[in-house]
């Protein structure tokens, strides 16, 4: 039976070049809400000499990740998984937290689930964040909510929603709300490891910078600073998070798990250390 990867926003970005980076005798599909972006990835992927195939999805809506991970199961054995749809705040232009949250959130619950009772031992999920799960004070992040996401998607929403209005303006309650969605990300992908790993199925979450994707120039605006953070004072690049996905989806590395990897060119550790304004 052949192995199938599924990759969820793998229209463009990080997504399509991890795609990319995937061994060519595996089965690539690449899911999004945009079936001519998914179309232009699948020619792409063609012309590399990968058999792939685009199937719509909207991470935030339970049944169609469902439907998803049925069609994948059509192709062969579900090896690996990376879910790397997601929005920002730049894509709102208006108070969306909900959005955010649904996608960001909610959608890594709906795909680890999912495709989590439909996956054999020696598969892989890895959940993309974003280096913004490390931006927020501890004590102002509700980890006593997050289960919640399980039990009762409504008051989830309510309370993540109201500590993100804690927020002034518009972009800044998007924001925070983004930061909420990203770091729970981290945390649900490690509470799926230890549920999943009893069926030895591993995963991982990875954390990326201010990479250089459409949705990276998009937020240049209001995190252009983190740059300066960095090691190398720049931007990441898409191949280079690509290329970081795959080699942490890849079943070789079997000992990788419950734990985020944070990639983003040390701005993080760079902003809170070395380079620390004094």
């Amino acid at each position: 039976m052949k192995q199938v990867c599924v990759i969820t926003g793998g229209g463009s970005g990080m997504g399509l070049e991890a795609a990319k980076c995937m061994p060519k005798e595996k089965i690539i599909v690449v899911s999004g809400r945009t079936l001519s972006k998914l179309e232009n990835a699948i020619k792409e992927l063609q012309s590399l000499g990968f058999e792939a195939y685009a199937h719509t999805c909207d991470t935030s809506k339970r049944e169609s990740v469902i439907e998803l991970a049925e069609y994948a199961l059509t192709l062969g054995e579900i090896k690996n998984v990376i879910n790397a749809a997601g929005v920002s705040p730049a894509m709102s232009k208006t108070a969306e937290q909900e959005k955010i949250l649904r996608i960001n959130a909610l959608g890594t619950v709906y795909v680890n689930q999912e495709f989590g009772k439909r996956m054999k031992a020696g598969s892989v999920i890895v959940d993309i964040s974003s280096n913004s799960a490390y931006s927020l004070p501890g004590i102002i992040i509700p980890k006593r909510v997050y289960p919640l996401a399980e039990t009762n998607e409504k008051a989830f929403l309510e309370k993540m929603i109201k500590r993100s209005n804690l927020a002034k303006d518009v972009y800044q309650k998007n924001g925070f709300a983004y930061a909420l969605s990203k770091n729970f990300a981290c945390w649900y992908a490690a509470k799926s490891a230890f549920e999943l790993g009893e069926k030895g199925i591993r995963v991982v979450s990875l954390s990326p910078g201010l990479i250089a994707t459409g949705m990276g120039e998009a937020e240049k605006e209001h995190g252009g600073y983190l740059i300066g953070f960095s090691c190398e004072r720049r931007m990441g690049k898409p191949e280079e998070l690509g290329f970081a996905i795959a080699s942490i989806a890849d079943e070789r590395n079997g000992y990788l798990a419950g734990v985020d990897v944070l990639c983003d060119g040390g701005s993080t550790r760079g902003q809170k250390e070395f380079r620390k304004k004094k």
